[in-house]
């Protein structure tokens, strides 16, 4: 008697059982993750992680380091969701990103002596939400009127965005001839994220909260969020039902590239202090892995960005105290990130074992 194995797809299952197996999925990439570092750089497993903990959540400060740029990632994350909720496919976050951290530098060093703190914050949040959102529409434009392929459009602006960074840098260099911008305003601190509560990083918190929220609440219970959500299904089930789909492009790229402006803006005011090249940081991609392992719910994926955080911060501390190179944590890393994107499939289906015998009757 021969037995077959199909897939089958859920109809249902319950949240309790989803998380269950993506916890089972994390502790076998722990295993796994322990087996490789035994084999390739002979450390004591448990020793490492105890390492990778240290890194992240070990100090005061490493845990608010922690916290600042898993918010920093997260908002990154929620403004693609309605763009990605609409089937535009945004690769372009880290452009976005680039140009809201260009608007928010410039603010601090042409308008820093010039405006009260609280008046400058206002205007650069303004500048770089305006200058995502440029970056932003022009694919969205291009996307609505002549049907253009969004994914290389939005990731070829990336590269424009950056050459247009190392423009400004030109002419922002301090000290003349070093190539970067340094720390703006070091002796001012104008144009920096104030403490809030006597924490260094308390408005990155609730900027970002604020942000995730609103955004929550726009998706799910506006009209604006039921047109995203029509038009990702389907074009032509939208134009069948009334919606104008190029505006609701437009004004939800719109959306989608303000957010990631601001997101420029946090990380030039609330963290960095400067712009570089790197001021993104590849987070703009990062994001969208985010994204989908959450299935665009804003607070799955604040526990997502968490876990990649947390695991890129203590590699840093893994590569001082143990004599690794950062990238044994990238390693386990990916092996977490292999077994969670995996599990997602025992999630959407579950495999059943058929005899020969019951496959016959079946058809009869």
């Amino acid at each position: 008697m021969n037995s077959h194995i199909h897939m089958v797809k859920r109809d249902d299952i319950s949240v309790l059982k989803a998380w269950l197996i993506r916890i089972i999925a994390i502790l076998l990439a722990l295993i796994v993750s322990a087996l490789v570092i035994v084999l390739i750089t002979g450390s004591n497993p448990v020793a490492v992680y105890a390492g990778i903990i240290d890194g992240a959540v070990g100090s005061s400060r490493r845990l608010w380091v922690t916290i600042r740029d898993t918010l920093t990632l997260l908002v990154i994350s929620v403004g693609l969701v309605p763009a990605f909720k609409m089937r535009f496919w945004n690769i372009g976050a880290e452009g976005q990103i680039l140009m809201g951290a260009v608007a928010s530098a410039a603010c601090m060093i042409y308008l820093g002596d010039r405006l009260p703190n609280v008046i400058l914050l206002i205007v650069i949040f303004i500048a770089s939400a305006i200058s995502g959102l440029i970056w932003g529409v022009i694919p969205a434009y291009f996307k609505a009127k002549m049907n253009t392929n969004e994914t290389l459009f939005t990731l070829m602006m990336n590269y424009v965005a950056m050459q247009i960074v190392t423009f400004c840098i030109v002419f922002w260099e301090n000290p003349s001839g070093s190539n970067t911008v340094g720390v703006i305003n070091a002796g001012t601190g104008k144009g920096w994220f104030p403490a809030i509560f006597g924490c260094t990083y308390g408005l990155n918190v609730i900027v970002v909260l604020l942000i995730t929220v609103l955004v929550s609440v726009y998706l799910k219970k506006s009209k604006h969020g039921f047109e995203v959500a029509v038009v990702g299904e389907g074009v032509s089930t939208a134009k069948y039902v009334g919606i104008d789909v190029k505006k609701v492009i437009l004004r939800t790229v719109c959306l989608s590239g303000a957010i990631c402006g601001i997101a420029g803006a946090i990380t030039v005011c609330g963290a960095s202090h400067t712009i570089s090249t790197s001021t993104a940081g590849g987070r703009g991609f990062t994001a969208i892995i985010v994204a989908w392992m959450s299935k665009f719910n804003p607070w799955a994926m604040l526990a997502v960005s968490a876990l990649l955080i947390f695991m890129q911060q203590g590699s840093i501390q893994i590569a001082t105290q143990y004599g690794l190179n950062e990238n044994a944590s990238e390693i386990i890393t990916g092996i977490i990130l292999f077994f969670l994107i995996g599990c997602e499939f025992f999630i959407n289906y579950r495999l059943e074992i058929f005899k020969e015998d019951e496959a016959k009757e079946g058809e009869s």
